[in-house]
């Protein structure tokens, strides 16, 4: 009999989800989904161009956050999907949602500063530090304020709900990977 894991990985953005959700697929063999990508399909479809992890920082990016705000309908469509993907398990998913919708599967929590998390978007999207920390923080405040209007929980905040609470400041994605693999061993 084959084991089916769900692992379901939640932070703010900068705080690496994306990498550490992509270390664990490809250790236990499960597939990758990312709530973020759902979400650019879903503008793709509206008509926006985008190319490369930073568009959620362009101009365009941020239009969309904008139109985001007055549309739930985009976040309920992507939680929808990477729902039932948990539920049939064997995946790996980045989510700001699925941990307060019950979704099975281990739930973790990666917390980082809006300043490690900065420099982080700043490296990888190859802008100014206070560029990045602007992006971060309106994104921040925008996805806060849209969680706790659509479903009541206050992101950042309401934890209770994870398997696993990870600091990332001083942590490599290897660390993190292997403070993962030893909790699921337990």
């Amino acid at each position: 009999m084959s084991m089916t894991i769900t692992i379901i990985i939640s932070g703010m953005a900068g705080s690496g989800k994306t990498s550490l959700a992509k270390a664990l697929a490809n250790h236990y063999g499960l597939t990758y989904l990312c709530g973020g990508d759902a979400l650019k399909e879903i503008a793709m479809r509206k008509g926006y161009h985008f190319s490369g992890d930073d568009w959620w920082e362009t101009e365009d990016g941020m239009r969309f956050l904008s139109e985001r705000k007055n549309n739930p309908d985009f976040d309920r469509e992507v939680d929808s999907f990477l729902k039932k993907k948990a539920e049939e398990g064997n995946v790996s998913i980045t989510s700001w949602a699925m941990p307060w919708l019950g979704a099975k599967g281990i739930k973790i929590w990666l917390n980082a500063t809006q300043e490690t998390r900065s420099k982080r978007i700043m490296n990888r999207d190859v802008s100014a530090f206070d560029t990045a920390l602007a992006a971060v923080k309106k994104r921040d405040s925008e996805n806060i304020e849209l969680y706790k209007r659509m479903y009541g929980y206050v992101l950042d905040k309401d934890l209770d709900v994870f398997d696993l609470v990870l600091e990332t400041d001083s942590k490599t994605i290897d660390e993190l990977k292997k403070d993962v693999i030893e909790f699921i061993g337990k």
